[in-house]
């Protein structure tokens, strides 16, 4: 039989995999023009926006660990594609607001409904306690992942 270590790591290593495929798959399923790197940029300008969160660029950038660069040919790339729009702030001139299109938010809709059906797929199965419990272990997952990584904080 295993040791726990050994399972825990062949787990891990499946999970993380298996989720970028299947995420990769269905959104190639759903919407073929777009990447997982692209739909995650589209998810990130949703929540800002819908959370009254910052949607300029640099906060957007941030958010996504990317440099204003990068961020600049995603978003022109999406612009092109039609998910995402840049609009000047009605108050002052000077700012750009990144914001999703019709287009886009379907595209956040569609990734979103995989991430609630994951999650119900995971806790069903879960008595209150148990499900407790694993949530503190991923949260020492993230908090491993921070530490070796302060920019994922």
């Amino acid at each position: 039989m295993d040791s726990p270590r050994a399972a825990l790591e062949q787990f891990l290593f499946e999970v993380f995999h298996k989720v970028l495929r299947t995420e990769e798959r269905m959104l190639s399923q759903a919407q073929s023009d777009l990447s997982l790197r692209e739909v995650h940029l589209i998810a990130e300008v949703c929540q800002a926006v819908d959370s009254g969160r910052d949607n300029r660029a640099t906060a957007i950038a941030a958010a996504q660990h990317i440099t204003a660069g990068t961020l600049t040919s995603a978003v022109s790339l999406l612009e092109r594609k039609g998910y995402l729009e840049r609009r000047r702030d009605s108050r002052d001139r000077r700012i750009v607001r990144i914001l999703p299109t019709e287009r886009g938010r379907a595209a956040n809709e569609r990734h979103a409904r995989f991430h609630r059906e994951l999650m119900e797929q995971i806790l069903s199965g879960l008595p209150g306690d148990e499900a407790a419990a694993f949530v503190q272990g991923l949260k020492r997952i993230s908090a491993f992942f921070s530490r070796r990584d302060p920019a994922l904080s």
